[in-house]
């Protein structure tokens, strides 16, 4: 008779994305989810930096700059690839697998991050993805609560930024990679956009998991390289623009939940 632990784990499996010179991480994530019994799935992690920009590929980066008022730099292309070859990985897998647990290699496992993803899963099936980690969730509405205590919904507010952990379903996925197979916004804003993609989206009130160590050492890009890659002010009315109306959106979706 399989344990409960066993049984969930049958249900989900986790993705952690990795860079392949970030070793130590790897070594350290790895090691926890030996010592917890967690399913763990490594997923080389695309380095944007290494990607001359004459070969990126699928990517529109005149919307990129027009939505979003900054160049395009190289490790929000290489987030992006990375985070949708999970998805191609996790579809290949069998079916018995109903849920993908999304973790960039900064976020920190927890014995019950599996438990507590399929609570929400049997709670809110019609969800196709939950985030588990976001930087705010202001203006949350509630639409459940599981039997583990984790209230979920949608927020008025946003974005609530980060894609550092995240469950998503087979059909979610297979959505998301044909909404957003073309890069035109951050992964991370494009993820929670549910009203476009068309993908069920929901959030946690309080977050599942934290940041661990690593959460400083980020290979996207720091706050000095992103103000170094902003267009012009006057340019970015079509930024404006864009982000009143997806705020708009937003607590329209929230509020039809």
């Amino acid at each position: 008779m399989q344990s409960e632990q066993g049984e969930s784990s049958l249900r989900a499996n986790i993705y952690i994305i990795n860079l392949d010179r970030s070793e130590k991480r790897w070594q350290r994530v790895s090691t926890m989810a030996q010592q917890m019994g967690l399913p763990l799935t490594r997923i080389p992690a695309v380095d944007g930096a290494c990607v001359p920009v004459e070969d990126r590929i699928d990517t529109d980066t005149a919307s990129f700059l027009r939505l979003h008022g900054h160049v395009m730099m190289p490790g929000e292309y290489g987030c992006y690839r990375s985070h949708l070859n999970v998805m191609q990985a996790f579809l290949q897998t069998p079916k018995e697998v109903e849920i993908a647990i999304v973790m960039e290699d900064d976020a920190e496992l927890r014995p019950d991050i599996i438990d507590r993803a399929l609570a929400i899963h049997d709670a809110l099936p019609q969800a196709g993805i939950v985030k588990l980690l976001n930087n705010r969730a202001r203006g949350f509405r509630q639409k459940l609560k599981t039997t583990l205590g984790d209230r979920v919904g949608r927020c008025l507010h946003g974005p609530q930024g980060s894609a550092a952990c995240y469950y998503v379903t087979r059909t979610g996925a297979a959505s998301l990679l044909s909404a957003i197979a073309t890069m035109k916004l951050p992964y991370d804003i494009a993820l929670e956009r549910g009203w476009e993609t068309g993908v069920e989206t929901f959030t946690v009130q309080h977050n599942v998991t934290t940041l661990g160590p690593y959460r400083r050492d980020t290979a996207i890009g720091n706050s000095s390289q992103y103000r170094k890659t902003k267009i012009p002010r006057l340019k970015r009315v079509t930024t404006h623009l864009f982000r009143a109306r997806d705020y708009l959106c937003r607590i329209a979706y929230a509020l039809r939940m």
